[in-house]
């Protein structure tokens, strides 16, 4: 339980960081508070390798993961690489909440845009790309609106 409170929100770019010893990283009041200071030097000493190897682990989860990464700037696109694919089944439109299967097994949820196709589109081509600024967006081939989208799984 704590292992999982503790590396939750680990960001990628958190977990390339080396791991910091709890008593290092926590303030003597946070130390108290979570009851910490209570551990004799051995128990510490284990915990803090516990949790240095949860942090190799998630490290290691990070670089295995095929998702698209950021690897250069974030203003412009520049190092963000899109996502080429076929949606898997037939698409008859989007709205905020829709989930979209792609053939490679990503999953992008629409976070804003609404189209109704006037004809089901099946196994249609799709493109996911980096916004100049922020964010994703779905570009279905022949189709003009983009959805704006995020990873779902």
């Amino acid at each position: 339980m704590v292992l999982s409170l503790l590396f939750g929100a680990c960001s990628p770019a958190w977990a390339a960081r080396d791991y910091v010893a709890l008593e290092k990283r926590l303030t003597p009041e946070q130390m108290q508070a979570t009851g910490l200071d209570t551990l004799n030097a051995e128990q510490l000493r284990l915990l803090n390798a516990l949790l240095s190897e949860e942090n190799r682990a998630t490290v290691e989860a990070v670089r295995k993961d095929d998702g698209p990464r950021v690897t250069g700037t974030l203003f412009g696109g520049a190092g963000l690489e899109p996502v080429t694919s076929t949606l898997t089944g037939n698409l008859r439109g989007w709205s905020r909440g829709t989930v979209f299967t792609l053939a490679n097994g990503q999953r992008w949820r629409v976070t804003e845009g609404d189209y109704s196709a006037t004809k089901p589109l099946g196994n249609a081509k799709v493109v996911v790309s980096p916004g100049k600024i922020s964010g994703w967006y779905l570009q279905v081939d022949g189709h003009n609106p983009r959805p704006k989208v995020q990873r779902a799984d």
